[in-house]
């Protein structure tokens, strides 16, 4: 008898751990509002064709990454070639003139030193040359615009970013300015278009969460537009790990809207068993313990619906 009396007076002596407790309080929880974002590029940029011609060569397709000025496709016109060859043929003819020019002008000018030749003559075959330099000069410019436009056949990527849609194939006859490629660039962000109700309560450097398939990212309300369009308010969001590899994809986001009271509790004072949820309340000088329904997790604190109300003392591990 004297063995279990000793052992029940440790057990008493030691008795449970005390454990801590804390006041059922409403508390303010953001109201949250799931819509869908569109995942946009912030420039959306068609590479066009500078010059008519046909498209004799297309280096990209959709899904292509770019660098800014790389050339993406060739237009060639082919009466250029034939433009710049009958300027040659006009500056041959002009420089041979302008040969005959000087020849006369030098036999004038030895005439009129030794008095034969009037200084009328002289002044004459000195403009005719000079007529014929100009019309040189003026023809090299003329070759080098058509040359410049020949040049202008490469189709150049504007910015760097991803190749988004190519409307044309190799062989298509295209007009100067028709769209060969359409690149996205400038990095990506998430596009809202959000009821005009919540237009009030929405904030700039609001966080929020982005379900991104993979896993939940936070976002930042970056910008809110003034202009309402078909009764919704459009907003920009900056999310950091944003899936980019679709443009146009559709995701789901969470805006905090306002907030609302609710019951909170320390999510380690909640216990499961059997599929229902517990938690224990101090009763008087003892505990009882309490069926509750879970709600929405914020942090390390849970959002009890139902099962303790305001004021109850909860028993905390």
């Amino acid at each position: 008898m004297r063995l279990p009396l000793a052992v029940l007076t440790l057990a008493l002596l030691a008795g449970p751990v005390s454990a801590g407790s804390v006041v059922v309080r409403p508390t303010a929880v953001p109201e949250w509002k799931a819509v869908y974002g569109r995942v946009e590029a912030r420039d959306t940029i068609p590479a066009r064709a500078r010059i008519g011609g046909t498209l004799v060569e297309l280096l990209v397709s959709e899904g292509d990454r770019v660098a800014a000025g790389q050339r993406i496709a060739t237009v060639r016109d082919d009466k250029i070639a034939f433009q710049v060859s009958a300027l040659d043929a006009q500056l041959k003819a002009l420089g041979a003139q302008l040969k005959n020019a000087e020849s006369d002008l030098a036999r004038a000018q030895a005439l009129v030193d030794k008095g034969v030749a009037t200084a009328q003559r002289l002044d004459q075959l000195r403009t005719q040359a000079d007529v014929y330099r100009n019309q040189i000069a003026s023809t090299e410019a003329q070759r080098q615009v058509v040359v410049q436009q020949g040049d202008e056949g490469a189709v150049l990527a504007p910015a760097a970013g991803l190749v988004l849609t190519v409307p044309v194939t190799r062989g298509a006859v295209l007009m100067p300015g028709e769209t060969v490629a359409t690149v996205a660039g400038g990095g990506f962000f998430l596009r809202l278009a959000i009821p005009e109700r919540h237009a009030a309560l929405l904030r700039e450097g609001a966080a929020l969460d982005v379900e991104t398939g993979t896993g939940t990212a936070a976002g930042r309300l970056a910008k809110v537009y003034p202009q309402i369009e078909n009764g919704r308010v459009v907003a920009d969001v900056e999310v950091g790990d944003l899936p980019t590899a679709f443009v146009d994809a559709r995701l789901l986001v969470r805006v905090p809207i306002g907030e609302r009271a609710a019951l909170t509790i320390p999510a380690a004072a909640v216990v499961s068993r059997a599929g229902l949820d517990f938690v224990k309340v101090r009763a008087g000088s003892g505990e009882s313990e309490r069926t509750v329904v879970v709600g929405e997790r914020h942090g390390d604190a849970v959002e009890v619906l139902t099962g303790l109300a305001a004021g109850d003392e909860v028993i905390t591990p």
